[in-house]
């Protein structure tokens, strides 16, 4: 957060915890002491806006985000067997993430996909009408292109 030292930023704060997250991928402790010295906000009013939406993290993500949708709609449709596929395919809870670091998986609030449920973000990106045939392919293929990268670094 690029500020003048004793000038206070203006911008609204959702957008400067956003941008904190958008750069280290979670909004750690550290950093929200460091807002509230800067902006004069109590840390307990910026605890209670990263603990009360659900897209604010406070602890380091896995490299992709699976958001199940919540809705209705997208439990009614066979969302609840997804999720414990996830659950067991992934090795980590609703709210936690894998032991290897490469997803973290969380219950999200209707996305917006009701017509083509159920569905789910991952790294925010919708994926809808979603099977656990279909859940299987694209889980493989993240898990194939990180051994792919891997195997570039190796070289």
């Amino acid at each position: 957060m690029a500020k003048e030292k004793g000038k206070k930023d203006t911008r609204p704060l959702m957008n400067m915890l956003h941008e904190v997250q958008e750069r280290h991928g979670y909004i750690s402790e550290h950093m929200l002491k460091q807002i509230s010295v800067d902006q004069d906000i109590p840390i307990a009013r910026l605890y209670g806006v990263v603990k009360f939406y659900t897209m604010f993290h406070t602890e380091p993500q896995g490299k992709y985000v699976i958001e199940i949708c919540g809705s209705p709609s997208c439990v009614l449709n066979n969302g609840v067997r997804l999720e414990k596929f996830l659950e067991n395919e992934i090795g980590a809870g609703i709210g936690e993430t894998s032991k290897d670091g490469l997803f973290s998986l969380y219950k999200t609030s209707c996305i917006g996909c009701c017509d083509e449920a159920p569905a789910m973000l991952i790294n925010g990106e919708p994926h809808t009408k979603m099977t656990v045939e279909r859940l299987k392919l694209i889980l493989k293929k993240l898990r194939d292109t990180e051994a792919a990268q891997a195997g570039e670094k190796k070289k």
